[in-house]
């Protein structure tokens, strides 16, 4: 496939003949390390993940010089053959990185991780991960997510769909130049061309800036993996190499910037963290930085700091940094599975010398060769059904694997009635319990289906038609009555620290006849606060659907005036801000004792559930699996991992004996620790939320306070 626009002339001032630029390697060097030191050890390097938007800066400048040369030299560029090219450069070692990947994910990591890796595979091979993560919206950055072993291929799914995008945008500004009133002469021609080619992408960057800052503050998530809020970052380098070689620089000037340049970037990798607001304006420092340093090496090939960059160290990470990209991140994900325990230094620095040889291999054997095979060397269509091949081959393996997947799904057992005997679960921790290992090795380590705590039994059915808020539904009506007479009318509120009771709730309506409304909202806080985020700061638009929801809910449970309320949330990690500059703590229980008053006065009884101790904010999510023979190992001390709690906080102020607490603690801590597996159970499912079963196991402790201030309040 071919696109030619006018003659074979030289219609754009041809740029000069391609050197290599040890810079841009070195520039390579600095943003694969950056990432991967970031991936290892992300306390430390807290803003690593700007590396990312490096190597975005890089590509917008290489490529766009490459389209602009094809153009001067022919009128046009062969798309097809520029794809074709794209898919010999990339494609063969992502699509061997993606192969292993599956390997790696069905040998060594727990089948329930499987479903999702597997479907992120197949995205990643389709080259739309990017669009798969913002759907799932991840926050790439956070320290609790259950990472796949290819959520890494997010951004080589936003260069791919560059690569698809940029050259019809270039063609397109050319095509506008020519349909413009034409000069009289070549150079004429030739001045046409170039502004329109700067115009366009300078309008693109500005657009897709503007959009990226937008996004940021309304989803942050969401933008940060999608296309359009990072396509300014390639137009960044798009507008270096279009005008860089126009800019005239002094050595010293250049030597300067270049400097300032690295300066920008390092800045950023040191003081950015998990919680910064990005892409949005943060993003300039290290774009600004990159395209300075391209820039100041457009005019002198050797600066002050070619004595650091040039070096064949740097050059030769730069080299590969592509492979090590692809190989680094599963190795990170795989190794802790691999070795049996949480990632050490050496088993870190082990992964990292074991990307570093596959890497070299990769780009020596596959890379480099795979560019080379003369097979698809000389025919765009042989590339293409290559590729096709490729994605066809994956999309079967991905098809195993969640047959695979599904076929344990399906074997495992829907929860049953779940009676605690004496030692197990939390009745070790329970007064005058003798256990003689209360906190010795779990009956199981592996969570499926018949711990999820968010299942949901057929007396649910579907979403109420109420606080619905555009796809967002929340409410359920489960009716365990079988018909009864006048039934307690109960609501179970929240956001998802709630939810991880209602196994427990559902199994006493189950017992006691109630009909169980339940509305859910994740990290939404049920109280008059000025809510502002979960761990981090959220969006305008999500924060606002947050305040409203609680609103709404508030309302909604005053008029229908059930005969309980049953409310529980993380409150310790959601963000509230009222500008008194008063403690997050006060803020949110005076918030909560508010909220509480009003359903009292309304006749309603509240019992509020405290938080459980942390998990993922105080040991990695996988201890348990990773120490299954020694799980004390997971134990950390109660004054870490169970931090003042407004609602126990509210609870000790309220005046109402219509009002009451239910602290269990005491079922996950002793006096000075707090644990991961009591009595051969597994506390926690994932990283935030309980084991369904050891929450049911305290089902009765619940039902008891229930019980209690249902008939002593009337």
């Amino acid at each position: 496939m071919s696109t030619a626009l006018g003659t074979a002339e030289s219609v754009i001032a041809a740029p000069k003949a391609r050197v290599f630029r040890t810079d841009i390697q070195a520039l390579r060097a600095l943003a694969i390390g950056l990432v991967v030191l970031n991936h290892l050890w992300p306390l430390r390097l807290t803003g690593g993940y700007v590396g990312v938007d490096v190597f975005f800066v890089i590509s917008g400048f290489l490529i766009t010089g490459h389209l602009v040369g094809e153009l001067s030299r022919t009128g046009g560029v062969r798309l097809g053959a520029f794809y074709a090219r794209r898919i010999r450069r990339l494609l063969p070692a992502a699509f061997l990185v993606l192969v292993v990947s599956l390997i790696l994910l069905v040998v060594f990591l727990p089948y329930p991780r499987w479903g999702r890796s597997a479907w992120e595979v197949a995205a990643s091979a389709g080259y739309v991960e990017n669009w798969f993560l913002a759907s799932m919206s991840v926050n790439y950055s956070a320290l609790n997510d259950a990472a796949s072993v290819v959520q890494h291929y997010w951004s080589l799914s936003v260069e791919e769909q560059f690569y698809i995008v940029w050259p019809l945008l270039l063609l397109g500004a050319v095509a506008l130049a020519r349909h413009m009133r034409p000069p009289a002469t070549r150079r004429g021609v030739r001045a046409n061309m170039t502004t329109a080619l700067i115009v366009v992408v300078a309008v693109v960057a500005a657009l897709s800036l503007a959009a990226s800052v937008v996004y940021t503050i309304v989803a942050p998530p969401q933008a940060y993996f999608a296309t359009f809020t990072r396509g300014w970052e390639f137009a960044a380098g798009g507008v270096i190499a279009l005008i860089g070689s126009r800019v005239s620089l002094t050595r010293l000037a250049a030597n300067i910037i270049s400097i300032l340049g690295f300066a920008l970037i390092g800045y950023a990798a040191l003081v950015y963290d998990h919680a910064t607001s990005f892409p949005g304006y943060a993003a300039l420092v290290p774009v600004v930085g990159t395209a300075a340093v391209i820039l100041a090496g457009n005019a002198h090939a050797t600066l002050w700091h070619a004595r650091v960059t040039a070096l064949s160290p740097v050059q030769w990470v730069g080299g590969i940094s592509y492979s090590l990209y692809l190989w680094h991140w599963p190795l990170i994900v795989v190794a802790p599975f691999v070795i049996g325990g949480e990632a050490s230094t050496m088993s870190k620095l082990a992964a990292l010398g074991i990307a570093l040889v596959l890497a070299a291999l990769t780009k020596r054997f596959v890379e480099d060769a795979g560019q080379r095979w003369a097979y698809w060397r000389g025919s765009s269509p042989r590339a293409f059904a290559m590729m096709i091949a490729g994605m066809l081959v994956i999309a079967a393996l991905v098809a195993g694997v969640l047959t695979w997947y599904h076929a344990r799904v399906e074997a495992d057992k829907p929860p049953e009635d779940v009676v605690a005997e004496s030692c197990e679960g939390p009745a070790a921790l329970a007064p005058g319990a003798n256990c003689a290992d209360p906190f010795g090795r779990a009956d199981y380590t592996v969570m499926t289906s018949e711990n999820e705590y968010f299942y949901t039994p057929e007396e649910c059915g579907d979403f109420l038609p109420i606080l619905e808020y555009g796809d967002l539904k929340t409410t359920h009506e489960c009716d365990f009555s079988r018909g009864k007479k006048d039934p307690t009318r109960v609501w179970l509120i929240g956001d998802s620290h709630a939810q991880q009771w209602q196994g427990a709730v559902f199994d006493i309506a189950e017992d006691k006849g109630w009909i169980v409304n339940t509305s859910f909202y994740g990290g939404c806080p049920v109280a008059d606060v000025e809510f502002t985020g979960f761990r981090s700061e959220w969006g305008a638009a999500d924060v606002e659907r947050c305040r409203q929801w609680s609103r709404d809910l508030t309302d909604r449970v005053e008029d229908d005036k059930p005969d309980m309320v049953i409310t529980a949330m993380a409150s310790r990690l959601q963000l509230v801000d009222d500008g008194s500059d008063r403690p997050q703590i006060e803020q949110m229980s005076q918030g909560l004792l508010k909220t509480w008053d009003r359903w009292d006065e309304a006749g309603i009884k509240v019992l509020a559930l405290a938080d459980p101790p942390f998990n993922a904010e105080v040991r990695g999510a996988d201890c348990v699996l990773l120490n299954a023979d020694a799980p004390q190992t997971c134990a950390r001390p109660r004054t870490e991992a169970h931090p003042v709690d407004p609602i126990v906080v509210a609870a000790a102020a309220v005046g109402s004996p219509s009002i009451s607490l239910v602290d269990l603690t005491d079922r996950f801590c002793d006096t000075t620790s707090c644990y991961a597996v009591v009595g051969g159970i597994p506390v926690y499912y994932d990283a935030d939320h309980l084991n369904l079963e050891y929450a049911r196991l305290l089902g009765p402790e619940i039902a008891d306070a229930a019980e209690r201030l249902l008939e002593e309040t009337g």
